[in-house]
């Protein structure tokens, strides 16, 4: 998988894939349009571990009406200011399905099936390398 990341403006860039999906990245202080990196990582924690739910939830020959989860992350206050702290809340809209259920199906996703939150634990490698114009 290969992301290629372009400059817009001091705080705005637009990563493209290389089958041409692309998402902007906005990092303004005032007069945001966009999500800022922290706020894809915690769309991406939860669009993976969504995916992952819902399947097991019908896996389980459970009726899924409705997936809602909100993600709040919580920040380290000085750089680099990670995520310290992601607490997820999980709203599953269903005739036939249970808490118990449902939290089973949400600790498979998150420990064993979503590779964003793996990734999250990852080791990360870099390398710079200048062009001139």
């Amino acid at each position: 998988m290969k992301i290629t990341t372009q400059y817009n403006s001091d705080y705005e860039y637009t990563s493209t894939t290389t089958e041409g999906q692309s998402v902007k990245i906005d990092m303004k202080d005032e007069g945001k349009t966009d999500m800022s990196p922290m706020q894809l990582v915690l769309s991406a924690l939860s669009g993976c571990v969504a995916v992952e739910v819902a399947l097991m939830v019908q896996k389980r020959r459970k009726k899924l009406v409705d997936l809602r989860i909100e993600a709040d992350g919580t920040r380290q206050e000085t750089h680099p200011k990670y995520f310290t702290d992601i607490h997820m809340v999980f709203t599953l809209v269903s005739p036939d399905a249970n808490k118990e259920e449902l939290e089973k199906a949400i600790k498979l996703a998150i420990d064993g099936y979503c590779s964003v939150g793996s990734s999250l634990k990852a080791n990360i490698t870099y390398e710079g390398v200048v062009e001139r114009p």
